[in-house]
């Protein structure tokens, strides 16, 4: 799960898919494709947003995305047009290309609606991107699982 910080967006897909799907079998990271946040603790909105709906991202730390993830991830969901950009600029090939994609494409196929981010508004901002959030990882973790088991 990629974002621009790692500290509104990412931290919570990344908690959101986690909380759906069978740890034993899935690894869930994420990243920004900035470095200002590296090694601090997700945003105090999304933490209370995750603490609401019963996630626990406190133990998250920011990193920054890195070429050495398109090997060690299969997938590779990014928030919005901006981290796509960017993460397709770092990819080495185009079997890296394809595995990014834009997290709402699994509720908008092919429309590539972006994840509002949330950083310079209100506490409503971070709940209404965990509900779209909500809603594509559970499509994301049906399909996941199907895939893999």
């Amino acid at each position: 799960m990629v974002c621009l910080g790692n500290i509104c967006r990412s931290p919570l897909a990344e908690a959101i898919l986690q909380s759906k799907l069978p740890k034993d079998l899935f690894i869930v990271d994420s990243a920004g494709t900035g470095g200002w946040h590296v090694g601090q603790e997700p945003d105090k909105r999304s933490i209370l947003t995750a603490k609401n709906r019963g996630l626990d991202i406190t133990g998250q730390r920011g990193r920054q995305f890195s070429k050495n993830d398109f090997e060690n991830f299969d997938y590779i969901y990014v928030m919005d047009h901006s981290n796509y950009k960017n993460v397709i600029a770092l990819a080495p090939n185009q079997d890296a290309k394809s595995k990014v994609k834009m997290i709402l494409n699994e509720l908008f196929p092919n429309e590539n609606v972006d994840v509002p981010d949330p950083y310079y508004g209100g506490q409503n901002g971070f709940e209404q991107v965990f509900d779209m959030l909500d809603e594509a990882c559970s499509i994301l973790a049906e399909k996941l699982i199907s895939k893999h088991l």
